[in-house]
């Protein structure tokens, strides 16, 4: 029986490694396919006896990584054997000095932006973070890393299904986090879109389910749909002699869903489930002037929306992404999207980075993924945070609609959409930012929080006395804005320290106190601070007075005091008004452990919500719904502190939840709703409101319920009072605010 199943690995290994090479169109000659096969070898040795968690042979996740590596991204030799050997330095006995000695500097260099070193992070962060930041700092040497990263984390979630259930969402969760938005932005679409599909499949599984099951249902019907729209196109396309290909693309499960959350409509009412995509054959001279003749054709016979022309031809986005959308109107009355774009632009869409680079030297001008990645190198240069501010201000820029504007030298300058005046300044220069006091946008002056729309050209004011403010991190959206407002702040705060260490050394002169790291430990326990730099920055703006000092003792220019009871008035004041933990429980962790919580404020759940707890640093558990805004992110960055939490029945604890109603405004309608609330329910209310415009009234009323139960009986009541047309609960996400666990 072994021998059979080692025959059969054999085979399947065999096949994997053929269908490699059959796919590594840049890895044809006699060389290459040696280096890919010495790849082979080492790796074949170095994981024998390892298997993954499905039970099949581990080898064959390398060669599956270096396969979507050639096949997906187009990447070549050196690439594959990077793929290959991507494991071999974190789980077997091979070191970065063997993998060197073997394949040179440059694959090297690859196995080890790849290769976890997680010993070395600090455990108090998120691993992944760490491991997020290390491999972006690559990039400043060899983006193939993170190619061949993105190559591994599809695989993962193409075989997820053999994880347990927990690690399946924390690693889906990662995945919809941060690895499809990079994918986004290194413009590799169909990666993205997987990645995304893959997340929900793990993180929605049913309403995963239910949206592909209604795709499979309407295929034959959109499929006879697009042959008929089409079929005009074609025939002008034939007669005017254009070379083209004409592709049915259907919108992904997960921009499907997306579009049912955010819009809050079913998905019968959703029009856009396809896009009509027309590839033209042309030569890069001609691309521009083809593409608009196309797109000529397609509205001679179809109405287009002024509203939804996107030109990416002639101003690509940042991720290298070149085409022409237009939205027209069908003969049946819907709308349909109409990509226009040429094979290059196309293969540019779906292999990113990789066919950028094989077309970069026919480009005239420096590319604005270049342009990308240059600001990502000075981010990473200039940025001393944590891995996870450092991500999330990364993040910001990632998945970002952009803006095209332009300074008084008519320079075009690229930007995400809701950048201000500021984040301008500083992607100007870090002094210009620094120093920037306000701005004319279209010689007309704004102030600094101004958000720039495209076509804006503007001009920044600047002052030498002008220096960063703390609250201008509230109105700038690039993380190269944040990064430098960051850092002017931290040096700034380092002077305010360093005088206010000066402040103590007086101090302890005049007292006869040596100036040592003891002495200073005793002054931070007196008033309660966790940090020397902290305690001064407090002494130097007045907020800490060391008149006050008391009850002390000196022996030998050493200080002790009696008790630690003096506090800073700001610390009495978070003492006085710290939120009480409540005396509910809930049934917490796998040991089912009965201890202290909060409930989050940023999701309010109740009893009968799906939740999980959630072990913050200052505050102990918090509560959260799963299908809280905030759940992605932090099951992706902190799953470590992510624990199980299910609620007890419980009829002694009441909890608010919002509910809005909207219907015909009516002669007593408040009265009607207010009674079936209080009366008839005896359910409390905390707050109400209402609005009434042109004979339509939108309600929101905050009441307290005991569990889902209690709250869905509420809410099959209103709906049957008169006038009454919707009753839901206030949707995740519309009011909940962030909050800094």
């Amino acid at each position: 029986m072994k021998k059979l199943n080692e025959e059969e690995d054999k085979k399947l290994i065999l096949s994997a490694y053929r269908g490699l090479l059959r796919v590594a169109k840049y890895s044809k000659d006699k060389e290459d396919r040696q280096i890919i096969r010495k790849a082979f070898d080492l790796a074949m040795e170095a994981h024998k006896d390892m298997r993954r968690k499905s039970g099949e042979p581990y080898i064959l996740h390398p060669l599956a990584v270096a396969r979507i590596a050639a096949e997906e991204i187009g990447l070549g030799t050196t690439s594959i054997v990077g793929a290959i050997l991507h494991d071999t330095v974190e789980d077997t006995e091979i070191t970065l000095e063997d993998v060197e000695h073997q394949f040179g500097k440059k694959v090297r260099d690859i196995i080890d932006g790849l290769t976890k070193i997680s010993d070395v992070f600090d455990h108090t962060a998120s691993l992944q973070a760490e491991n997020f930041k290390k491999m972006l700092l690559t990039l400043s040497d060899d983006v193939r890393v993170i190619l061949i990263k993105l190559a591994d984390r599809l695989h993962n979630m193409r075989t997820l299904e053999s994880m347990r259930k927990d690690k399946q969402l924390k690693i889906a969760s990662e995945t919809q986090f941060m690895f499809a938005p990079l994918a986004h932005r290194l413009g590799l679409y169909a990666i993205k879109t997987e990645l995304e599909d893959l997340s929900l499949k793990y993180t929605e599984p049913e309403e995963y389910e239910l949206i592909k099951s209604n795709l499979k249902k309407g295929q034959a019907v959109r499929t006879r749909f697009i042959n008929r729209f089409t079929l005009p196109i074609r025939r002008a396309l034939d007669g005017e002699g254009i070379k083209y290909e004409i592709k049915g693309r259907p919108k992904s499960i997960h921009s499907i869903w997306n579009k049912i959350h955010k819009k809050n409509i079913p998905f019968e009412e959703i029009f856009d489930l396809f896009a009509i995509r027309i590839i033209l054959d042309a030569e890069p001279k001609n691309e521009k002037p083809l593409c608009w003749k196309v797109y000529s054709i397609v509205t001679d016979f179809y109405q287009p929306n002024p509203d939804r022309l996107r030109d990416w031809v002639s101003t690509p986005k940042a991720n290298g992404y070149e085409s022409l959308h237009t939205t027209v109107m069908s003969p049946t009355g819907k709308w349909v999207e109409v990509q226009i774009r040429t094979e290059r632009m196309d293969e540019i869409a779906e292999k990113g980075y990789a066919a950028h680079w094989k077309y970069k030297d026919q480009q005239a001008q420096v590319s604005s993924l270049d342009m990308w990645l240059n600001r990502i190198r000075d981010m990473l240069e200039t940025n001393n945070s944590n891995a996870l501010d450092f991500i999330d201000d990364f993040k910001l820029n990632l998945f970002s609609d952009e803006i095209f504007v332009f300074t008084p030298n008519g320079d075009l300058k690229t930007l995400p959409a809701g950048a201000t005046a500021l984040d301008f300044a500083f992607e100007i220069h870090t002094q210009v930012g620094e120093s920037c006091i306000g701005a004319k946008v279209d010689q007309r002056l704004v102030p600094l929080s101004h958000e720039l729309k495209s076509g804006n050209q503007i001009e920044i004011l600047t002052s030498k006395k002008q220096k960063a403010k703390e609250d201008w991190l509230n109105y700038v959206v690039t993380a190269k804005a944040k990064s430098k407002i960051k850092q002017a702040l931290k040096e700034e705060l380092k002077k305010v320290a360093s005088l206010g260490r000066e402040i103590v050394q007086r101090k302890f002169k005049n007292l006869d106190v040596a100036f040592t790291s003891k002495n200073v430990s005793e002054l931070e326990n007196y008033y309660g601070y966790n940090s020397a730099t902290s305690l001064y920055e407090d002494i130097a703006k007045g907020k800490v007075s060391l008149k006050k000092l008391k009850g002390y003792t000196i022996e030998n220019k050493q200080i002790h005091f009696k008790k630690y009871e003096l506090r800073t008035e700001n610390q009495q004041k978070k003492k006085l008004s710290g939120d009480s933990i409540p005396k509910d429980t809930l049934i917490i962790g796998d040991n089912e452990m009965d201890v202290p919580y909060k409930l989050s404020q940023c999701c309010n759940p109740i009893p009968g919500d799906d939740v999980f707890g959630f072990v913050t640093i200052n505050d102990g558990i918090k509560i959260h719904r799963m299908k809280c805004p905030n759940a992605v992110q932090l099951r992706s960055n902190f799953a470590y502190r992510v624990i199980k939490a299910k609620w007890q029945s419980q009829k002694d604890s009441e909890f608010a939840a919002k509910i809005r109603f909207k219907g015909i405004d009516d002669l007593g309608l408040v009265e009607k709703i207010t009674h079936a609330i209080s009366s008839d329910l005896n359910v409390n209310m905390k707050a109400i409101s209402f609005e009434s415009n042109d004979g339509v009234f939108d309600g929101r009323v905050t009441v307290l319920v005991y569990d889902t139960d209690h709250l869905n009986n509420l809410i099959k009541r209103l709906q049957d009072v008169e006038g009454v047309l919707t009753v839901e609960r206030v949707k995740l996400g519309e009011e909940a605010r962030t909050e800094n666990d």
